[in-house]
């Protein structure tokens, strides 16, 4: 069974080439490893850094004393963290300037109540509330909740009649401050100085250094204060005191950050310090972010991008002059690359761009007092991150943590340009080394296709050698093929040529002595006749027989060689082919006359159809279908000539009543010296020539010669179909 997947060599061989894929994949991995190596060394390079700035920062007590990082614990929306603000506010009441800082603002509620003495409801109050800095002020920003406001009365002399914030701080002597807001009407507003004891409300002055914005809002009020940095040290909490009754003005709650009451339960405000600022200052320049965090992860300063922090600068190759290499590799080459390589993003999310604390695993270590480097991915998981993280001490003791974060760009983008370089030669490789292998296979393929041709040539498809195969000159393997192929076809013409004519010599050489020997017999007879001996008689009849088989045999064995030499010098000529057939019909019902012959001739009635050929030769050929015919039919049958035209073919099929053929044999049947004959009379002699010699005549006339079971019944029909 042959199969159904055929792979010629070309096919191979660009199968096999497909290894050459293993070459780029090598060094694409080696490429990958040369990144792992490269972000080593920036781990190790960064946590240098890391070091450095902290060197620069250790046993520094003033800096983080004035930033508040001594206190042994921090209590969110107690403990405040003035966020840097890249542009000064305008206070406008309209908090417009602040919505950039949503993410950062905290909002206060029923957690947060200081006092009360009605229900809470979120209604009644509460408020959203930020601290920003910017040079030497302190913005403030509340946007409250109220469901009800109530301002001063025009005549009033208390301050605490009303819906007021409250504002208190230890000032930069270290003395208990507290101040109140308390307008009359939404607008400009400045604090009072109250009386230095905790829970009076007796204005001293006016302070004009705090002025800010009050405007009422739909929901309640805004407020936006500035407060001078100079004013206080580090400590300071706000609250709002709700006053709902315009006619009794009772004090129904108050929600702050703290108690403003009390000096020891002001939270603190972290403000970015100017002095880390300062020392950051050249580090802008250094390719990386940095950050100095105290012990409880508040940042006390930054600087540096982070999306300009690739790390390693990888230096732009120069302008091109555009030519057709660099239209190829920017429109094909690059977009093909680039399905497989990652190009660095230029600008991705920075969760940390606002940030006014860290987490992480490199922070707590070095808040531990052992560095350490985290490897993060950016929230659109765009870039790769690198922190690097190193304590500060202060004392022997770990006050806060230098934290130096770069993006893995650079890398990515040296290796990019390495792959570039890489894919650019490692495709040039494969499609020359391709290129190659397949003009080799095509070249090795096209000789031994020529090969198998000219060998197919030599041969007839009746297996005789009419040819030999040329001279091969090549010297590797195909070359000695087609030798030794010539070699092996010429010895075999040689062998066919001797046995093709040792039948007509030994029918020449074999006659006289058959015809000596049957002309000894005959005398014998006359002799044995003679003298009346019966005994004899029977030896010398059995001696006749034999003499006449072998005669027969001979004759048999001459009469291809003799037809294949009349083929070849016979002229052709053409012939009537309806009355050729008709006449054989004919002679065969007197010959045969225990058959029925009949002649099936479907053409016009009167016309003529020609065959070029020769007569007596397609005569011949009918004569052996029809004897074999008549030696297979039935009984008092039928035979029957079939002649009839399809298209541009003339098709004639004989027919006889008989035996079927065997399955296995339809197809050998008219291959020479083949027979399926049975029969016991020793006079018949039957080398399996006439079928062979009707399809050699057959294809004489340019035609094919069928055998097959008849599809009518039982029976064998053999078909013509001759190309006119």
């Amino acid at each position: 069974m042959k199969s159904i997947f055929r792979l010629g060599i070309r096919a191979k061989l660009l199968f096999f080439s497909a290894f050459l894929l293993c070459i780029p994949y090598l060094g694409y991995q080696y490429v990958w490893e040369l990144e792992t190596y490269l972000r080593i060394g920036q781990e190790q390079t960064m946590v240098g850094t890391a070091r450095a700035v902290a060197t620069a920062l250790h046993e520094r007590p003033v800096i983080f004393t004035e930033q508040s990082a001594l206190v042994n614990t921090v209590k969110p929306g107690t403990d405040l963290y003035a966020h840097p603000i890249k542009y000064p506010i305008q206070l406008d009441g309209q908090l417009s300037d602040w919505r950039d800082y949503q993410g950062s603002m905290i909002h206060y509620g029923q957690d947060n109540i200081i006092e009360q003495t009605e229900t809470y409801s979120e209604s009644d109050l509460s408020f959203t509330h930020m601290v920003g800095q910017f040079g030497r002020y302190l913005y403030v920003m509340f946007d409250v909740v109220d469901d009800a406001v109530v301002y001063r009365n025009d005549n009033a002399l208390r301050i605490d009649r009303n819906d007021f914030l409250q504002i208190a701080m230890i000032n930069q002597t270290g003395q208990f401050e507290r101040y109140l807001v308390a307008p009359y009407q939404s607008g400009w507003v400045n604090a009072y100085l109250l009386e230095n004891t905790q829970s009076a409300f007796v204005p001293l002055k006016l302070e004009t250094r705090i002025q800010g914005q009050w405007t009422q809002s739909i929901q309640g009020y805004r407020i936006e204060l500035r407060i001078p940095l100079d004013m206080l040290a580090s400590n300071i909490a706000f609250a709002i005191t709700d006053v709902d009754d315009d006619d009794t003005r009772v004090k129904e709650r108050t929600i702050g950050t703290a108690n403003p009451t009390q000096s020891d339960a002001l939270g603190t405000v972290l403000i970015p310090s100017p002095e880390i600022e300062q020392i950051l200052q050249g580090l802008e320049y250094a390719n990386a972010r940095v950050w100095v965090v105290d012990k409880h992860k508040r940042v006390l300063a930054r600087a540096g991008d982070i999306q300009n922090a690739s790390g390693l600068n990888v230096a732009q190759s120069y302008e091109q002059t555009p030519s057709l290499w660099t239209y190829i590799e920017s429109q094909w080459l690059f977009p093909l690359y680039y399905m497989v390589l990652n190009e660095p993003p230029k600008v991705f999310i920075d969760e940390l761009a606002d940030a006014y604390e860290l987490a992480g695993q490199d922070i707590e270590m070095a808040l531990s007092g052992e560095s350490d480097t985290l490897w993060r991915l950016s929230s659109d998981k765009q870039a790769v991150i690198l922190s690097a993280a190193h304590p500060i001490f202060v004392a022997g003791e770990v006050m806060g943590a230098v934290v130096v974060e770069q993006t893995t760009n650079g890398i990515r983008t040296l290796r990019n340009k390495a792959l570039e370089q890489q894919f650019h030669f490692f495709l040039s490789v494969l499609v020359i080394g391709t290129f190659s292998l397949f003009l080799f296979a095509t070249r090795i393929s096209s000789r031994i296709r020529r090969l198998r041709n000219d060998t197919e040539l030599a041969i007839d498809p009746q297996g005789k050698i009419i040819g030999m195969i040329p001279t091969q000159h090549a010297s590797d393997e195909i070359g000695d093929l087609g030798r030794s192929f010539a070699q092996v076809l010429e010895r075999l013409a040689q062998y066919n040529h001797y046995l093709e004519n040792m039948a007509a010599r030994l029918s020449h050489e074999l006659r006289t002595p058959v015809a000596i020997v049957n002309s000894s017999l005959e005398n014998l007879a006359l002799n044995n006749t003679a003298q009346h001996n019966p005994h004899n008689d029977v030896f010398i009849q059995r001696a006749q027989d034999g003499i006449k088989r072998l005669s027969l045999i001979l004759q048999n064995m001459s009469e291809a060689t003799r037809l294949e030499h009349t083929l070849k010098s016979n002229e052709r000529e053409s012939f009537d082919v309806i009355a050729l057939c008709d006449n054989m019909i004919g002679n065969s019902q007197m010959t045969a006359t225990q058959h029925t012959f009949h002649f099936d001739n479907t053409l016009a009635p009167g016309s003529q159809f020609s065959l070029n050929g020769a007569p007596e030769l397609f005569a011949q050929m009918l004569d052996k279908v029809l004897a074999n015919a008549i030696d297979f039919a039935e009984p008092h049958s039928q035979i029957t000539l079939h002649l009839a035209q399809q298209h541009d073919q003339l098709i004639i099929e004989i027919t006889n009543i008989g035996p079927k053929l065997p399955q296995d044999m339809q197809d050998q049947l008219l291959e020479s010296m083949v027979s399926i004959r049975a029969t016991d009379d020793p006079q018949q002699v039957h080398l399996g020539l006439g079928l062979y010699i009707a399809k050699m005549l057959a294809m004489y006339h340019n035609g094919k010669m069928r055998i097959a079971n008849s599809q009518a019944g039982q029976g064998v029909t053999v078909r013509f179909v001759f190309t006119l």
